[in-house]
């Protein structure tokens, strides 16, 4: 990626580029065989099952059906497109104002590169620039805040109370509004590369159970553990995060949150236990919002030396640049999701229709600039073939329609008024955070929404609800 977006030798990128999309295709490293043949047991699978195709089989545990997911991504799809031409049209009106010989024949490999250089002179945003906003420490008392005034909990440091595996990594107690304990959870913030992959991840330590309490009786109260890889303190400047970093610890408390505030005492549904796959991510992607809400960002944007906000001109540019290229970088996850419900639901093995001629039927509707003829992305499309997103892709759009509507609900009641944002947040904990497993997670998305979700927000918050027009 790094390649595409900074690369200014035109022919380096296209030979990474047709390198990229012919991986594992030639040779003894085909992977063509082998995916007709997983496609071939999938469908014999759902035929013993009963099922017509193997996405029934996959969505007979989610929340969706093959028929909702189809309807969402076409809803999608027809919103993305005109918003996605009219991105390379301004990235190659751009490119044509730099003097660029490619600017009338762009191809893939030039779309990445100039559509970075058009977002810096868009918005001149350096993430590293930005770090002395954000210290780890004020993100983090931020984002209890946060949780406080949503969902009325206390978060208090309790070091010292369990044993850590690092000396970095903190523990901490978490208390409703009586002052009982209800669950911990451990924070392991700093990079170590020979002990942590990387990235951010959170997961449970213990669940809530009744069964499995000391005495059988009383509840044994959840533990969970987030781990980050932030930069570590270097002598007196503390732990300086980018704004994406910031976003990912919001991201991964959010998961915390449902395991730790969950009523369920049977085990294995509560917290983020039995879960449907295409609903996990809701409440993750929910407190992402909240890294866009001006008085939560003012609140923890806070220069770490002399105490000074981040610029208004800043957070605008962040609003701004959390919509630039909506509709293109929609319609590459449209791509994928509908491929990948294409190959589960109508590709027929030996029949008329290749694997590839599946892809390049699903591209015709969701690539602006159509697909080289020997691009074989489905021979690392290892989402769906060699992961848990068989079938289920779609999954990363539907959860974006779950956490964008959840997040509208409190703008419909008013992000100004404390009162109405505190009764929202409430209703927030006491179904989607509190029921887990325990109940359907569309029934749960229904009391609390009052109504089944809807698609408006996440466009809106795209920037992409007049392209429905």
């Amino acid at each position: 990626m790094s390649t595409m977006q900074h690369a200014r030798n035109r022919s380096l990128r296209e030979e990474v580029y047709r390198a990229y999309v012919t991986r594992a295709s030639n040779g003894d490293l085909d992977n063509t065989a082998i995916i007709e043949q997983i496609l071939k047991l999938r469908l014999e699978k759902a035929k013993l099952l009963n099922y017509n195709n193997y996405a029934e089989v996959s969505m007979a545990t989610k929340m969706a059906t093959v028929e909702k997911a189809e309807e969402l991504l076409e809803t999608l799809r027809s919103a993305s497109w005109n918003a996605s031409v009219q991105d390379m049209n301004d990235i190659r009106s751009f490119a044509k104002s730099q003097g660029t010989v490619e600017a009338d024949d762009l191809s893939h490999w030039d779309v990445n590169f100039w559509s970075e250089r058009l977002r810096e002179s868009k918005f001149d945003i350096n993430e590293e620039e930005l770090r002395p906003f954000f210290s780890l420490q004020k993100i983090m008392d931020g984002l209890f805040n946060l949780a406080n005034t949503l969902f009325g909990i206390e978060v208090e440091a309790a070091d010292g109370l369990a044993p850590v595996w690092n000396n970095d990594v903190r523990f901490y107690r978490v208390k409703d509004s009586s002052g009982s304990p209800i669950a911990y959870f451990y924070f392991d913030p700093y990079t170590r590369p020979s002990e942590k992959k990387g990235g951010a991840w959170m997961d449970e330590v213990v669940g809530r159970s009744r069964v499995l309490s000391r005495d059988g009786s009383s509840v044994r109260l959840p533990v969970a553990h987030m781990v980050c890889n932030q930069s570590p303190p270097v002598g007196n400047k503390p732990s300086l995060m980018t704004f994406r970093e910031v976003e990912t610890v919001f991201h991964e408390f959010g998961h915390a949150l449902q395991h730790m505030l969950t009523k369920e005492d049977e085990g294995l549904v509560s917290g983020i236990r039995g879960i449907e796959w295409d609903a996990v991510e809701l409440p993750s992607q929910f407190m992402e919002n909240w890294c866009y809400h001006r008085d939560t960002l003012m609140g923890i944007a806070k220069h770490y030396e002399t105490g000074e906000s981040l610029p208004e001109e800043v957070y605008l540019k962040l609003l701004k640049a959390r919509t630039f290229r909506a509709g293109s970088l929609s319609l590459r996850q449209l791509r994928f999701a509908n491929l990948d419900l294409e190959l589960h639901t109508k590709y027929v093995p030996g029949g008329s229709e290749s694997i590839y001629d599946i892809d390049r039927r699903v591209s015709e509707r969701t690539q602006v600039i159509p697909p080289l003829p020997e691009d074989r992305f489905l021979c690392g499309f290892s989402h769906i073939f060699a992961g848990g997103y068989a079938a289920g892709y779609y999954s990363y759009k539907w959860a974006e329609v779950l956490s964008a509507d959840a997040f509208s609900a409190f703008e419909d009641a008013g992000l100004d008024d404390s009162k109405a944002v505190k009764e929202t947040g409430h209703k927030f904990r006491e179904t989607i955070l509190a029921l887990g497993g325990g109940k359907a997670p569309l029934e749960v998305f229904v009391e609390f929404r009052g109504r089944e979700p809807s698609p408006e927000a996440l466009l809106r918050h795209n920037g992409l609800l007049s392209a429905t027009a």
